[in-house]
């Protein structure tokens, strides 16, 4: 289901996610339509605008969070114009499975936004780098990340966009199990305790950095 404002956007959606195979149950322009229509039958995505009317402030996010949850079976792809930090930080933190957020430019990266799609309807998450790289950004004092080195930094970063540590293996061009030696660094030098499955370590992750 699709709940984008912009008809031009949404139609476009539409089109492009019915030629990749997808059957789009609804499409409509806000938050509560959007309630509305998973109420009725709760598909297996939503892909949702943060800003909607009547407001067009967070109705967008208001609604993906309440769909978390009163359907926390439903995967949740979150679209913004730009990255919108405490709106990010509420929606990876109030649960830790079938989660993403990408920017709107993403979307026009078709193969990035399918395989974001994929992997939040299979129960994986899938943030946006941009989103991610601001998430990150901490000042020297308060920062936790300052006892990683450039590589577990490397790491981290494809950890939080929803990345398996195979995947990180082929983007880095190292192996799987210097991945996990990285990760299970990175775990021990921010203190986080070790949790079982990717998507909630990826959660995990951000609730330390967005606390």
């Amino acid at each position: 289901m699709l709940a984008e404002d912009s008809t031009l956007l949404r139609e476009g959606l539409v089109r492009l996610l019915a030629e990749e195979g997808h059957d789009v149950a609804a499409a409509v322009g806000d938050g509560g339509a959007l309630l509305a229509a998973v109420a009725g039958g709760p598909p297996d995505v939503v892909v949702v605008d943060v800003r909607m009317p009547p407001t067009h402030t967070d109705e967008g996010l208001r609604a993906a969070l309440e769909i978390r949850r009163r359907w926390p079976g439903v995967g949740v792809l979150v679209l913004s114009q730009y990255v919108e930090k405490r709106y990010a930080t509420e929606l990876i933190t109030a649960d830790t499975e079938g989660v993403g957020y990408l920017l709107k430019d993403r979307v026009a990266q078709v193969d990035e936004f399918l395989d974001a799609l994929d992997r939040v309807g299979s129960g994986g998450a899938a943030f946006d780098p941009e989103v991610v790289r601001q998430l990150l950004v901490r000042s020297t004092h308060v920062d936790p990340l300052s006892r990683l080195t450039p590589r577990e930094r490397d790491v981290l970063g494809h950890m939080a966009q929803g990345h398996t540590n195979a995947s990180v293996a082929a983007h880095l061009h190292i192996s799987q199990s210097a991945v996990e030696k990285h990760v299970n660094a990175i775990f021990d030098k921010l203190d986080l305790s070790h949790a079982a499955g990717y998507s909630r370590r990826v959660l995990a992750v951000l609730r330390y950095l967005g606390s």
